[in-house]
């Protein structure tokens, strides 16, 4: 993606996905929808999105002055938030309005929707590396962008405590589930409620994450949304200290977790995305946020196994001190005098 002007990757991605998407209700009526079918869609929908994803990060740069980068990053996080939350509700009802097969028309024409709007931007972008005169060396552009997050730049700590915390967030995914309907005995409306809290959680911190930002400091600021997720655990985990027949008041503790969690996630993720674009230069502003973007979902493949089988060993609330102890390391990565002391990211 550093190659390549930015804005028209996302037009193409997002037309791709539309039609990807289409594809799905169009076998279905033909009768010819099977599971290795799906699949290949799936898996091409997968491929597209890495491009868009890579892409759409890396051109914010280029269409927000880099003094409103935080700025930007919280209003898209906030606007994210809200879809996230309301989303999955709007989905299940469209599902049972009109079917699966056409409510995956109407996702499709969301991504229309996108491209089109992706289309309307007028943003002056650099042309596509001619590779006639400048020839291609994948591997070691490739490296060049690792080198650069992990030994060249000020993004090592960053980077580091972010994988960390992929790793307890990875024990809670696995966690929140059968910890609430088993062992806690909630309905599944019940955890739905206690979910739907992130969301919530998460929109208050992207809306709060810019004053917060101004009186903390950039980095302080994302420790201390990491101290929210350690929070977040031992709340989640406290859950099952309350008795039998109280599952009202288990609601609220497990909703609770998961209000501090999505708070931590909306106060610190526009930082985080800022700290690292202001200290990247353009050029490598895909490799970077494709290198540490791949590294977490790697570490959610290898820690979410890992986490149910130490469910399976020490149980759902002894995973959830884990998870708490995991994010506290996440903490400790950041305690650095450069971390503390950065502002740099702050909007007016």
């Amino acid at each position: 993606m550093d190659r390549w002007p930015r804005r028209p990757v996302m037009i193409a991605t997002d037309l791709a996905r539309a039609a990807l998407l289409v594809a799905i209700p169009l076998a279905w009526w033909a009768g010819v929808l099977t599971l290795p079918a799906l699949l290949a869609v799936v898996v091409a929908f997968g491929a597209a999105s890495l491009f868009n994803d890579a892409a759409s990060q890396s051109f914010v740069t280029r269409l927000v002055p880099r003094p409103r980068l935080q700025q930007a990053h919280a209003r898209l996080d906030t606007v994210d938030a809200a879809a996230q939350t309301t989303g999955p509700a709007l989905a299940g009802g469209l599902v049972s309005l009109v079917g699966a097969p056409l409510a995956v028309l109407v996702d499709a024409a969301s991504f229309l929707l996108s491209a089109a709007v992706v289309w309307r931007l007028r943003v002056e972008e650099p042309p596509a590396v001619d590779r006639r005169t400048r020839p291609s060396h994948l591997r070691r552009e490739m490296a060049a962008g690792v080198r650069w997050v992990y030994r060249d730049s000020r993004l090592t700590q960053l980077a580091v405590s972010t994988h960390v915390w992929f790793a307890g967030q990875a024990v809670l995914g696995v966690v929140i589930a059968p910890y609430a309907l088993v062992e806690l005995g909630l309905s599944a409306f019940q955890l739905g409620v206690a979910v739907a809290c992130a969301g919530a959680g998460a929109v208050l911190g992207a809306a709060v994450t810019g004053a917060v930002g101004r009186l903390l400091g950039t980095g302080p600021t994302i420790a201390a949304a990491r101290v929210l997720a350690v929070a977040a655990a031992l709340a989640t985990a406290g859950a099952a200290s309350v008795g039998a027949g109280e599952q009202g008041t288990a609601v609220v503790v497990l909703a609770t977790g998961q209000l501090l969690s999505g708070l931590g996630m909306g106060l610190s993720n526009s930082h985080e995305m800022a700290y690292r674009q202001l200290r990247t230069p353009d050029r490598l502003q895909a490799r970077t946020n494709t290198t540490m973007r791949s590294v977490n979902r790697g570490i959610l493949v290898v820690a979410a196994p890992a986490a149910g089988l130490l469910v399976v060993l020490v149980g759902n609330a002894a995973a959830l001190l884990v998870a708490a102890a995991v994010f506290a390391m996440s903490v400790g990565v950041l305690l650095t005098p450069t971390m503390r002391a950065d502002r740099s990211t702050i909007s007016t």
